[in-house]
């Protein structure tokens, strides 16, 4: 159950931040940055779920992790930078809050049931 959660989650900020990008003009590279590393969190989440091994399952959302923290980095550079507003910063993050609190989660019960 909460592993679906975490798809549909994952799913839906990955939305959120493509349709964040299409809006925002210029600084191509750190829209690009932000695009790769929101939409890379459900990928891995995803690609976990089709893991070969325990080890595999955990690698791969220990890596959705990493992308999750590396999006919120971007969100508060483009809050700091003024390309968002606080209205979408919060929304984005608490969505990249969540997500980031179930894989935390996530990984420490794969781990305790190895």
């Amino acid at each position: 159950m909460a592993e679906s959660k975490l798809k549909a989650l994952s799913m839906e900020f990955a939305v959120n931040a493509i349709k964040l990008c299409e809006g925002l003009k210029g600084h191509y590279s750190l829209v690009n940055q932000f695009e790769r590393s929101a939409t890379s969190v459900g990928a891995n989440i995803h690609e976990a779920n089709y893991a070969h091994s325990k080890p595999d399952f955990i690698a791969k959302l220990q890596i959705a992790l990493k992308e999750c923290y590396e999006s919120e980095y971007w969100i508060e550079l483009f809050l700091k930078s003024g390309l968002i507003n606080e209205e979408c910063f919060k929304t984005l993050n608490n969505q990249c809050g969540t997500i980031r609190r179930m894989l935390i989660s996530s990984i420490n019960t794969a781990n305790e049931n190895k």
